[in-house]
């Protein structure tokens, strides 16, 4: 009885895995197939829910309008209901993936390695923004090449909310060009375009009181409990 149900669980074990395998590589499929089709309309990622009764697809870009009309005909049948695409439209300043998808296309299209860098550094709704370009950019010989922007942290905790990062690879006819995207968000007390919590060195300097304020303020304070300062 132990022997059956020790077998048993390793056979369920066993399934998940392959399950875990299989999704992770459709995934991967679907992804590379929206990043061919996708590129030239800020694809920068996509999202999949599978449920017992639909097939939900999220795909983020910064063209939603082209994506959807593109859709259409990637999708064998358009009229199925069980899958649902949607497509939230992403800034392209405040994303790093789109951001490096739009450098590795424009790559791609035999664009100028800094040309193409410096169009992002005119972007704004960001605190700062750096991009690294390292291959065989121009020699034989591999190198990098940094541009900066703005305002930059590197280390703590507030790295894992303010930073956003992407690395793609462009394939060219002198070898493989990395790309390295990372997009510093300003601080938003709302949440909406930026984290919440602000960061660990601000300093606040609020507005003095009025100084006819606080002497009628300290006038009250002074002033007997049975007595009413008009």
């Amino acid at each position: 009885m132990a022997v059956a149900t020790l077998s048993s669980i390793l056979r369920t074990s066993s399934l998940k895995a392959l399950k875990f395998v299989a999704d992770g590589v459709f995934f991967a499929e679907l992804n590379e197939v929206l990043t061919r089709e996708l590129a030239e309309d800020g694809y920068s990622g996509a999202e999949l829910r599978v449920t017992p009764m639909r097939a939900e697809i999220i795909i983020r870009a910064t063209r939603t309008q082209n994506v959807l009309a593109k859709l259409l005909y990637l999708l064998s049948d358009p009229e199925d209901k069980g899958i649902d695409v949607r497509g939230p439209e992403v800034i392209q300043g405040l994303c790093a993936t789109a951001q490096a998808e739009s450098l590795r296309y424009k790559l791609l299209g035999c664009l100028a390695v800094r040309r193409a860098a410096m169009v992002y550094s005119d972007l704004s709704w960001k605190a700062g923004l750096k991009v690294i370009v390292s291959g065989k950019l121009r020699a034989q010989r591999a190198k990098s090449m940094k541009f900066k922007d703005g305002y930059m942290i590197s280390s703590g905790q507030p790295v894992e909310e303010y930073i956003d990062s992407a690395v793609r690879h462009v394939l060219l006819r002198q070898g493989v060009l990395g790309i390295k995207v990372k997009i510093m968000l300003d601080w938003e007390p709302k949440g909406k375009q930026g984290p919440k919590t602000p960061l660990p060195d601000l300093v606040t300097i609020h507005a003095p009181k009025d100084e006819e304020e606080f002497m009628t303020h300290e006038a009250r304070s002074r002033a007997p409990r049975n007595f009413i300062l008009q």
